[in-house]
């Protein structure tokens, strides 16, 4: 398999909170600076007078309907409604036992097909109002999910969310886990500056072929792992397993270690404390040393117990800073005295992260006085000196606004603050009568108030031929330092009444994406210095519906921004994996969504595990759970990632159940394959099979034999005919050489059906050609496709 990887059959400790903890809602007090106020309508429908999102866009989302062609997943490509839903158990491909013959062996065909005929097409399926719903819920999740990635291309964006310099969008868009790229770990290697404690690493790693790195976040650990495996392992090739992998199944072999191999396990996650916790690390030890491969594991875990006595654990520790940044400035040509000055320059405090990401800026031609002001514990001192004045409930709630609000207009700004300082109000003692005056006096200017808030500026915006204003902080890296020491500061009152306001304003007033993409930001933020706040009082409650639709997206939206960050990213996976497996249907849900977007690119794996486990689930609507597979091939299509990773485990499971005459199970399977496959890309419009044809060939085998496994299927086959006979056709628009893949596509169709199967696919698809529907975004080249397709279909030599 191409990440050496198997499925997880234990679950990881869930990250969100229960049921139970969802937040009770208070009416918002008389606000004492404001006078008298008008509590909100706790109707969910109901549209406050003012709209904090009303100034961006012109409304919500389009309602998303089954039909909709915006949608990569929920329509599929030949027009026709998406399958039903049984929802049987279907073992999962990937938790086969090891002596379970190579999944990418090919079965022989299977000629078995289920009784009825066309009429009875939906035999066996679910209720459609079931498909329909979950079909509408998956568009929006995917208008979602686009847009977030569309806003890591917009030039005003910050990409990362900690203060390590930000990150690099497009090593954000690829996964995080499978083999490692030679340019990414040549990069790495080629500028790495050893720790003191790399030594005691290599000694560890060389004697029992494991070693586990521990240290805080920021500290090199990742870098390290893979200076260590090409130090001592006997291959150049790098396989990062994921997080979530538990010690029995690294040593129960679930995971093929090969000869030669250096594996990383990064950020492991924590299974808590164990009695048996030396004996696993013994057996993971001796699993990988019989293989003869090498696994380094980097965790923020201290080890339990007896541990560290079968598996060295090294504390981990900063390497030079000084060292790094003179490797990296002279890898980057620049002249002695800038090197020196930099060096010179470089503040206390920053974290590795941090000096790489300003060596990049300087190795550009930046100054390196002015790239380190925003570094290191100096950095954050204008916050700190703002935070340690004497200051008024309405500055407190200007810089609180803008950390969850930013980039809004003054007037949707003003409407967001007003709202929070009824909110915050118990959290300020009761104000006398002078300061009742003063205060009402600032509420009634609030702008020019903003104006004198250092921690405010003002950021002119090109929107076309237009220009908004958005107010910002007046450098990227204070969001976090605010949000630390508003953390740090105010009490639990206080946070009681932000979260209140967050749940009203994604409640109440039907923001939109771009107030969304801002608070969840600001939470990912958050998630740093107190993750529990985050999954207690806000992702677990929103999952579940506590702040409507728009709370649910919000809540994916905020695991999407913690894969942005590399110390994050785990964590996110974690709570994404604790909601699949939750009893909750709306949970499972918002884990569907999440595993379609951006996770799903960085761990696409666990995301295809899940969401395979979840379309064979009782009580999960499996269309759902196949509209987000659909949606996720679509997404890592479209930033040039392994869709295979999804087309793979589909041909193995469908191999599975071929010699099964009927069934839940082979139904689920069948309908799964199907919707993935008439799957369309948000973008275009054409059937991702499309452009995958044409833009990964390597692919073409994987899926025609998927679709040969539909088409054998009696009451799928008209379905089946009339999605391949789009995708092909599509071929046209997808690449400048549509007859090649055509081609190339046909001969693989051939190869995987006998004779007879090839004749029959030829007068089924003849003998139902018609022009293509109005919604095909094809050229004239369109038909004569399929006469090319066909006779590659029939050249094949048995």
């Amino acid at each position: 398999m191409d990440e050496q990887e198997r499925a997880p059959d234990r679950p990881a400790a869930p990250a969100s909170a229960p049921a139970s903890d969802k937040p009770t809602r208070a009416k918002p007090p008389t606000n004492p600076t404001t006078g008298p106020t008008t509590t909100p309508s706790t109707d969910p429908t109901a549209r406050p007078p003012s709209d904090p999102a009303a100034g961006s866009t012109d409304g919500p989302p389009p309602k998303a309907t089954a039909d909709s062609t915006a949608d990569p997943a929920a329509r599929p490509a030949d027009g026709t409604p998406p399958d039903g839903d049984p929802a049987a158990k279907t073992p999962d491909p990937e938790t086969l036992d090891p002596e379970t013959p190579d999944p990418e062996t090919p079965a022989p065909h299977d000629t078995a097909r289920s009784g009825g005929s066309e009429e009875t097409d939906r035999a066996g399926a679910g209720n459609e109002a079931d498909t329909e719903a979950a079909s509408a819920s998956q568009v929006y999740h995917n208008n979602v999910n686009q847009y977030f990635l569309g806003a890591l291309d917009a030039p005003e964006m910050h990409f990362g969310i900690g203060t390590g310099g930000g990150a690099d969008s497009g090593k954000a868009r690829r996964r995080a886990v499978g083999r490692l790229d030679a340019g990414e770990a040549d990069a790495v290697l080629a500028s790495y500056v050893e720790p003191p404690c790399f030594d005691q690493a290599v000694t560890a790693l060389q004697r029992d072929a494991v070693v586990v790195l521990v240290g805080p976040p920021g500290t090199g650990k990742r870098a390290g792992a893979v200076a260590l495996v090409a130090a001592v392992a006997r291959g150049t090739d790098y396989v990062v397993l994921s997080p979530g992998r538990s010690l029995e199944e690294l040593a129960g072999g679930r995971v093929e270690f090969d000869k030669g191999v250096g594996y990383l396990l990064v950020d492991r996650m924590h299974e808590g404390p164990s009695q048996t916790a030396d004996f696993d690390w013994r057996r993971v030890r001796d699993t990988v040393r019989e293989s003869g491969a090498h696994l380094v594991v980097t965790t923020v875990h201290e080890s339990d117990g007896r541990s560290a006595e079968s598996v060295r654990h090294v504390p981990w520790r900063l390497p030079d800073l000084a060292a790094v940044l003179r490797v990296r400035l002279t890898r980057a040509a620049c002249a002695p005295d800038t090197v020196e000055r930099a060096v010179a320059l470089m503040p206390d405090g920053c974290r590795i992260a941090e000096v790489v990401a300003a060596a990049d800026r300087i190795g550009q031609g930046a100054e390196p006085a002015d790239v380190w002001r925003e570094y290191g514990t100096g950095a954050a001192e204008p916050v700190r000196r703002w935070f340690d004045g004497e200051r008024t409930p309405q500055e407190w709630a200007e810089v609180t606004t803008l950390a969850f609000v930013t980039g809004a207009g003054y007037r949707d700004f003003e409407t967001c603050q007003q709202r929070l300082e009824q909110w915050l109000a118990p959290a300020f003692p009761e104000p006398g009568e002078e300061e009742a005056a003063e205060a009402a006096r600032r509420a009634a200017d609030r702008r020019l108030s903003l104006t004198r808030n250092s921690l405010v500026a003002v950021q002119e915006r090109k929107v076309g031929a237009l220009t908004r204003t958005a107010l910002v902080f007046p450098h990227p890296p204070y969001q976090q330092w605010v949000l630390q020491e508003l953390w740090t500061r105010r009490s639990t009152v206080y946070w009681d009444g932000v979260r209140d306001w967050l749940t009203e304003l994604l409640l109440h007033t039907r923001p939109d994406l771009d107030l969304q993409l801002s608070v969840a930001r600001a939470l990912a933020m958050l998630t740093v210095p107190a993750f529990d706040e985050v999954a207690v009082n806000y992702l677990h409650p929103w999952a579940t519906g506590a702040a409507g639709p728009a709370g649910r997206s919000t809540a994916i939206l905020v695991l999407h921004w913690m894969c942005l960050d590399e110390s994050l990213a785990a964590v996110a996976l974690g709570v994404a994996r604790g909601w699949a497996r939750s009893g909750d249907a709306d949970l499972r849900s918002a884990a569907m969504a999440a595993f379609s977007g951006m996770l799903g690119v960085r761990f696409p794996t666990d995301a295809v595990q899940a969401l395979l486990r979840l379309t064979g689930r009782h009580g999960t609507r499996p269309t759902e759970a196949a509209f987000a597979l659909a949606g996720l091939v679509a997404v890592l299509a479209q930033y040039g990632q392994d869709t295979g990773a999804v087309f793979r485990p589909l041909a193995h499971r469908l191999r599975a159940q071929r010699q099964r005459l009927a069934g839940h199970a082979k139904d689920s399977t069948l309908d799964t394959v199907l919707t993935v496959l008439r799957a369309r890309d948000a973008r275009t419009g054409r059937p991702v099979c499309a452009d995958v044809l044409v833009h990964d060939p390597a692919q073409a085998e994987r899926i025609a034999e998927l679709w040969a496994g539909v088409l054998d299927n009696l009451p799928r086959r008209s379905r089946a005919l009339a999605g391949l006979r789009t995708t092909v056709r599509a071929l046209a628009e997808a690449g400048e050489e549509p007859e090649r893949a055509a081609t190339r596509f046909g001969a693989a169709v051939g190869a995987v059906l006998p004779p007879a199967e090839r004749l029959r696919l030829r007068d089924g698809l003849l003998s139902r050609e018609a022009p293509a529907p109005r919604t095909a975004r094809t050229g004239p080249a369109a038909t004569p496709l399929i006469d090319t397709f066909l006779t590659a279909v029939l050249s094949t030599e048995d």
